[in-house]
């Protein structure tokens, strides 16, 4: 694999190749300079579906991958065959600092959802909030110092856990449309309340509880379930999907530009 030094100059009209490897699915994202010309997302990643990819877009020269998740050995194989290649890792140059106690263990989609941030806010202290499988919490400081954040269950896993952990307890859909009531009348409402209610208020309050501490505090939120966040969520927020990607081409970027 090539390192991140090995770069060649920056070609204008060439297409790069951004991936994001999920928990749950993979995203794919081809662009030309700053325009995005295609978003796909599959359920597995594979070289079959990377050589179609390559005849579709012939002007792939360059890319990066984050995973979160196992994939196949091959699927690097052939990356690193066809493009300059870079694979997200806490070693990769960024245009922060990780001031973090085990960087090896941060989350690739941590790491690059920070940076997709501060293309909206730079020179900003920045909560960001990822509201996918799992809700994650990464701040950074307006001189560009990432301090770490929090994990909990995503609202998905929340329904999970309490049809797996409990004998009776049903396992509910999320509907992200559907407001849940405050006193549930029946078992499920009860679960919606708890649920929904409970992952609300966790947010409004650690995003209260950041202001408190840093009072010109922007808020970015994205993931799956931003659409929900951004309809209920009272606070001042900035939402937008996909901010994992778009963290990905600015590390990507930088490492050209080096």
């Amino acid at each position: 694999m090539l390192s991140c030094c090995t770069f060649a100059p920056v070609l204008y009209f060439y297409m790069q190749l951004i991936i994001d490897l999920g928990n749950t699915n993979t995203k794919l994202a081809v662009f030309r300079k700053e325009e995005q010309i295609s978003l796909l997302t599959v359920d597995q990643l594979t070289v079959e579906y990377l050589n179609f990819l390559f005849d579709e877009y012939t002007e792939i020269k360059s890319c990066i991958l984050s995973h979160v998740t196992h994939y196949p050995d091959d699927v690097d194989h052939f990356l690193d065959s066809r493009t300059t290649f870079l694979r997200l890792s806490h070693q990769t140059p960024l245009p922060f600092a990780l001031n973090y106690e085990t960087p090896q263990t941060l989350g690739k989609d941590r790491i690059a959802a920070v940076a997709g941030a501060m293309t909206h806010f730079p020179e900003t202290d920045l909560l960001v909030i990822d509201a996918g499988t799992s809700i994650t919490y990464d701040f950074v400081t307006a001189n560009g110092q990432y301090l770490g954040g929090g994990i909990s269950p995503g609202i998905v896993m929340r329904y999970k856990a309490l049809n797996t952990f409990t004998g009776k307890l049903p396992l509910l859909q999320h509907e992200p449309e559907k407001e849940a009531e405050l006193i549930g009348k029946s078992t499920n409402a009860c679960i919606d309340s708890g649920v929904k209610n409970g992952v609300l208020a966790e947010v409004e309050g650690l995003i209260c509880r950041y202001r408190g501490l840093f009072p010109s505090l922007k808020v970015v939120l994205s993931g799956g379930d931003y659409k929900y966040f951004e309809k209920y969520i009272k606070s001042d927020i900035f939402a937008t999907p996909n901010i994992v990607i778009q963290g990905l081409k600015k590390i990507l970027d930088f490492n050209e530009n080096k």
